[in-house]
């Protein structure tokens, strides 16, 4: 079985920056302890009313953390100038709508196919790794794969809430493989459920955030990494 890497959101440590404004606490410092903690990647989103994530925050992990960053925006042209200047390792394209507290649902690939196609196609004619946040459903992985993006990652929110068995992610993970997709997931993921997301083999990457920063509250971040780590690699094998 391969490997399983997991990164780490750290939108919600500049969302308490930005309770109070300033520069504390940093999301370049929490990106750092992430790394020792053994994170294999940082995940920010940077949303278009700014509301957490801000502009200079992602040129800073970019160039100030020896990890990849995953850039998480919309499918806009301020977002793709932006992604084009930056240069991430990876941009993985979600839904938003600023009405929402967080990311509500995957995105319609098979609505938005046409336009998606052309968008992906910019990015990785940049060399940066595309991903569609998606429902692990049929059609939204056909479609997604008809875009030309490498990646899909699962939403797992459905999973977490008690809607979605694992076994549907399963089947949809090795459908999305079939097709010759790289499978990410992420969405709600916890202590308590991460395990039988982990051990979906054709998964190869997790993305966390907001549980493991909520934790962090309590018991140090590099400590919420550490366990989550160790119980995706108990689940691995």
């Amino acid at each position: 079985m391969t490997s399983l890497r997991l990164g780490i959101n750290v939108d919600h440590i500049a969302t308490l920056r930005n309770a109070r404004g300033g520069a504390h606490p940093c999301p370049v410092r929490a990106a750092l302890l992430a790394a020792e903690a053994g994170a294999d990647g940082i995940t920010a989103h940077l949303r278009e009313d700014r509301r957490h994530i801000r502009d200079g925050d992602i040129f800073k992990l970019k160039n100030q953390v020896p990890l990849p960053l995953n850039l998480e925006m919309a499918m806009t042209e301020e977002m793709l100038k932006i992604a084009l200047l930056a240069k991430p390792h990876a941009v993985c394209i979600v839904p938003e709508k600023r009405e929402e507290l967080t990311t509500e649902g995957g995105l319609d690939v098979l609505k938005l196919e046409h336009s998606l196609t052309p968008f992906v196609q910019q990015l990785q004619d940049a060399g940066i790794r595309v991903s569609l946040f998606i429902a692990p459903e049929l059609s939204q992985i056909e479609s997604a794969a008809r875009t030309g993006a490498r990646v899909v990652e699962l939403h797992t929110g459905a999973y977490a809430e008690g809607h979605v068995e694992a076994e549907w992610l399963r089947l949809m993970a090795y459908h999305a493989a079939e097709h010759g997709l790289e499978v990410h997931a992420g969405h709600g993921l916890t202590f308590d459920n991460v395990a039988p997301v982990a051990a979906i083999a054709p998964i190869v990457e997790l993305n966390i955030g907001h549980f493991l920063m909520g934790e962090a509250m309590f018991v140090g971040l590099k400590e919420s990494i550490t366990r989550m780590r160790a119980l995706m690699n108990e689940a691995r094998k």
